[in-house]
């Protein structure tokens, strides 16, 4: 099953199930085209990996982390599909990268592997757009990772079962194939990376993990359209504006 968030055309925030790009909320159905959707949740943070895809820390020319590598988003960064995005002023090189993101649904924390997926309520496409120049010159990655819309989520939630092991995760700029990984390549499975993470945080309902990206990640410019697919969820589409 699947589920957008909404605004209806009265103002008010929904949330519905999905199918065949119509809404269903309370006996009422609304066409996608009719609603402004929202991201797929609210998250408290989004827990982003590096590195968790072999193909891309070579074309970064960096070593595989012997741990998840973790840093943060804050909400500030949350954008949603449809919406523009406006990268930095200043910077030279921002790029796209599509990522599986996994969307808590219980608040947890110490949560063993083996009972890692009784936390999840879904799936969602996200683009972890990143300023490679600061990021290359800072270490925790905040100018470089947490700038306003630096992580457009969405179109909709897709629950476990919606997504295979093996789901497909792409991205297209102006209708360019530049990535085409799979969830199947994963350094570090999602049971694992929940593991992980809630040894030290405590994850509330509509956080979000963003599982890393394959290779083929590039640079953004002024007016690219910009297309996150994850196999069994969608695609999530925005624009870039280069102020």
């Amino acid at each position: 099953m699947k589920y957008a968030r909404f605004r209806d055309p009265a103002g008010a925030i929904r949330r519905g199930e999905y199918a065949d790009d119509v809404i269903h909320f309370g006996g009422e159905t609304f066409d996608v085209e009719d609603v402004d959707l929202l991201a797929p949740c609210e998250p408290s943070k989004i827990v982003c990996i590096g590195r968790n895809y072999a193909d891309h820390a070579a074309e970064m020319d960096s070593d595989v982390p012997d741990r998840p590598m973790l840093f943060l988003k804050p909400p500030n960064a949350v954008a949603g599909h449809g919406d523009t995005i406006s990268v930095p002023p200043g910077t030279d090189r921002v790029d796209y990268e599509a990522e599986i993101g996994v969307v808590i649904g219980d608040q947890c924390r110490n949560v063993p592997e083996s009972r890692a997926m009784n936390v999840v309520a879904g799936f969602t496409c996200v683009n972890d757009v990143s300023n490679r120049d600061d990021q290359r010159r800072e270490q925790n990655w905040v100018r470089g990772k947490a700038f306003d819309g630096a992580a457009p989520l969405g179109p909709v939630l897709a629950t476990p079962d919606e997504v295979p092991p093996d789901a497909a995760v792409r991205s297209r700029v102006n209708g360019e194939l530049k990535q085409d990984g799979s969830r199947s390549q994963l350094i570090f499975s999602i049971p694992a990376l929940i593991a992980e993470i809630t040894t030290y945080l405590t994850l509330e309902p509509g956080d979000v993990i963003a599982t890393g990206t394959p290779e083929g990640v590039g640079p953004l410019a002024d007016g690219d359209d910009v297309a996150i697919e994850v196999e069994g969820v969608g695609m999530l589409e925005h624009s870039v504006r280069v102020p």
